[in-house]
């Protein structure tokens, strides 16, 4: 198989182990976006979409040269994500897509975190890293010992400022015409296959033609409580609070653990309305 290209959220890296055995011996690619991680100490004021493009560009051809790859990409970074597939489209054989932006209404959480003062998503952040568990409760997630220590990990990854830096660029070009212009070239000429989760995907804003348009769409189901999947990575980002892990980014590569419909089948199943964003 092709690299495999993983592209994170907004909160916490993509790169579960669980997950990414699900595809080896394939060549598997997490890098650390520009604020995150190992690249943490970036001014905030240098991240944008298009620096975060740039940025993955120089990851692919530095790890891969000029194969072509698998992209899989979660909550925000599907917006890098499909930027890139736009710009680059000779280097995507495939995009999955866990959850990602596709409009405003996706970015609720970034909304509001662009609306903030600095000192307020500063104190946000803190208060949550003090209490992983609490964060994972108000998210609807089982608090075990497992997704308590990637609750923690995902936390720490990543300073407020790039919290809010990223939000607020997310919010910027997401709420731009030409960004779902860009999505629709992109459906066009690359097979896309759409991902959820079985408790999240009420609150995913997928328009109609994206799910027509969409190579395929899976439905992750839900774990039982008691499960240690440690896979809370992202649950409290903009696309519905999926998780960065389980087996869910592997769907649309080699089948994983999902059930796979129809965009027909999907919307017989639809509840009227969305969960509020």
């Amino acid at each position: 198989m092709l690299p495999v290209l993983f592209v994170h959220g907004l909160i916490g890296p993509f790169a579960e182990e669980r997950t990414l055995s699900q595809l080896q011996p394939s060549v598997l690619l997490a890098p650390d976006l520009l604020g995150y991680g190992a690249d943490a100490d970036v001014a905030a004021d240098s991240i944008t979409i298009d620096a975060q493009v740039a940025y993955v560009q120089a990851a692919v051809e530095r790890a891969v040269g000029e194969s072509r790859v698998h992209l899989v990409a979660h909550s925000v970074g599907f917006v890098i994500a499909a930027t890139f597939a736009h710009r680059f489209p000779e280097r995507v054989a495939k995009l999955v897509s866990v959850e990602g932006n596709f409009t405003l209404a996706d970015a609720f959480w970034s909304a509001q975190l662009a609306r903030m003062t600095p000192g307020e998503v500063h104190d946000l952040l803190e208060s949550d890293r003090r209490d992983p568990q609490r964060w994972l409760r108000d998210a609807g997630v089982h608090a075990s010992a497992g997704h308590v220590r990637a609750a923690a990990e995902a936390l720490a990854f990543q300073p407020s400022t790039t919290l809010q830096a990223m939000a607020r660029a997310v919010v910027e070009y997401t709420g731009e015409p030409a960004y779902e212009r860009l999505l629709k070239a992109v459906f066009a000429r690359t097979p896309v296959h759409l991902v959820a989760g079985a408790r999240s995907r009420a609150g995913w804003d997928v328009p109609r033609w994206a799910l027509h348009s969409a190579a395929g769409y899976t439905e992750v189901p839900r774990r039982r409580p008691h499960g240690d999947a440690r896979s809370a990575r992202g649950v409290r980002p903009d696309a519905g609070c999926a998780p960065q892990g389980l087996s869910g980014p592997a769907v649309g590569l080699r089948g994983g653990h999902g059930r796979t419909v129809t965009a027909d089948g999907y919307r017989a199943r639809r509840p009227p309305g969305r969960a509020p964003r």
